[in-house]
């Protein structure tokens, strides 16, 4: 099928400039051509996008697909086909939102993005990392009540969610099997979170010697390590040992703000996460001993992305929402919009998150070659960026992998 998007103004995301009177024509799955003007090309569909603005589609740097409800006794519970049959419809509430590139930062997706790609399901393309891994008791720790103590220390836990394990040849053992169960990057919890049931918000996880037998695996395999992270000593046992990134930071200071520039290493925000708990939590049964720890962290990231400008860290574009909060998922650009210029949240979404993705050329830009995934937006960007929290309003339409969805 061929697709035209006709006699819009193109957002050139690599210089953060509009190019106005273009038409981007699309064949299968690809861009194949912009034009000034009106395509000459006959085309099956042609959207008119005069007056608007045309965007890659959107990419968000930090999701959560296997986390279908925030009501954590439920999730327990739940058998594989309610599990993925809430997935399916949060990957597709996801690009009817805009966001047609996701970078999955823990959970095995495998099952639902075969899904996608066989026309099961509609959804967005899903870069991930997979099963997470995890110290005993750490954030990526979902096991509740008592628990036997393990037979050793070599033993592994897993789950959907990731592996729980303690020692270097646990890690590396771990690290490996979620390579070649198709990790394309590694997710590790090196401090406390929100949500998870037996660590306190500034515990730190792992040891040094733990991260680098994991960062080395992912070193070998020509990819990276990430970290979820929000004090200064899990962000700095992190960098110092080989991670390359940073989830939520929201606890960033000055001094590990310049070392992170130092070691290039780049953070991915999340503060719609935390906004979200506290609205939508008690409504939906998230836990009240998890809600607490939730006190202050939203103003804690606020003051992180400051910091972080200050110092020239390279930030992305992330929500890492639960459940029953993605319909917030477009408020982060609302967020972001108070604390940054448009064009920074924008290169934040559309260059370090593809580079995350590991996506360069191929999302994030409407230039041929790269994926048919667009969004005309009746908002300019660069002007209103806090105008793309409003999709239902501000979006015209939406293309996916060459479809258009509306």
């Amino acid at each position: 099928m061929i697709v035209t998007v006709s006699e819009g103004t193109v957002l050139d995301t690599e210089t953060m400039e509009l190019v106005e009177n273009q038409t981007v024509v699309i064949e299968a799955d690809r861009i194949v051509d912009v034009v000034d003007g009106r395509s000459s090309v006959e085309a099956d569909v042609d959207i008119d996008a005069s007056g608007q603005f045309i965007m890659p589609g959107f990419v968000d740097g930090h999701f959560h697909h296997w986390i279908v409800t925030m009501d954590f006794a439920r999730l327990s519970t739940m058998t594989a086909e309610e599990r993925g049959i809430m997935s399916a419809s949060l990957a597709e509430g996801t690009v009817r939102r805009g966001f047609t590139t996701i970078r999955d930062a823990g959970g095995d997706n495998r099952g639902l993005m075969r899904a996608i790609a066989n026309g099961a399901c509609t959804g967005p393309r899903i870069v991930q990392a997979g099963r997470i891994l995890s110290q005993t008791g750490g954030h990526g720790d979902f096991r509740t009540g008592d628990i036997p103590p393990a037979e050793c220390g070599c033993q592994m836990f897993h789950d959907h969610a990731g592996f729980v394990v303690d020692g270097v040849d646990a890690c590396r053992k771990a690290a490996r099997h979620a390579l070649r169960d198709g990790s394309q990057f590694i997710k590790i919890m090196t401090s406390g979170g929100v949500s998870s049931p037996s660590d306190p918000f500034d515990s730190v996880q792992f040891t040094a010697e733990e991260i680098r037998a994991i960062t080395v695996e992912t070193d070998h395999r020509h990819t990276y390590t990430t970290s979820h992270a929000y004090l200064p000593p899990s962000i700095q046992l992190a960098i110092e040992n080989g991670v390359q990134c940073i989830e939520h930071g929201n606890g960033l200071d000055a001094p590990t703000a310049k070392r992170m520039v130092e070691l290039g290493t780049i953070m991915v925000p999340t503060l719609i996460a935390y906004k979200a708990l506290n609205e939508v939590g008690p409504k939906v049964g998230f836990p009240a001993s998890m809600l607490a720890k939730n006190d202050g962290v939203f103003e804690m990231g606020q003051n992180a992305v400051e910091v972080a400008r200050t110092a020239g860290v390279e930030l992305g574009f992330g929500t890492d929402l639960l459940g029953e909060g993605h319909y917030l998922q477009n408020e982060e650009f609302a967020i972001r919009a108070n604390l940054e210029p448009a064009v920074a949240v924008l290169r934040s979404m559309y260059q370090t998150n593809v580079k995350l993705c590991q996506m360069q050329g191929e999302i994030g830009v409407v230039t041929p070659g790269a994926y048919a995934d667009l969004v005309v937006s009746r908002v300019n960007p660069l002007e209103d960026l806090a105008g793309l929290a409003e999709p239902d309003a501000n979006l015209s339409s939406i293309i996916v992998a060459g479809e258009p969805l509306r």
